[in-house]
């Protein structure tokens, strides 16, 4: 399996973590977006779809505008 990633953003988070956020290709021809958190040695990597990744997207930018 050779899934294609390309780097679309990398963020500094409080507490020396990073969020990544890559969009990945795979063999199939299926196209994600990856939220790849690191928390130390800890790495937790999701994959979503365009409708996930946009009620993601609009849920963090509402709570954002809230805090």
């Amino acid at each position: 399996m050779s899934d294609n990633l390309t780097d679309l953003a990398e963020i500094e988070l409080p507490y020396r973590r990073k969020a990544i956020l890559r969009r990945v290709e795979f063999d199939s021809g299926l196209s994600m977006v990856r939220l790849v958190l690191r928390e130390g040695t800890r790495i937790t990597q999701v994959d979503l779809d365009a409708e996930t990744a946009t009620t993601l997207a609009d849920a963090m930018t509402a709570a954002a505008r809230d805090l």
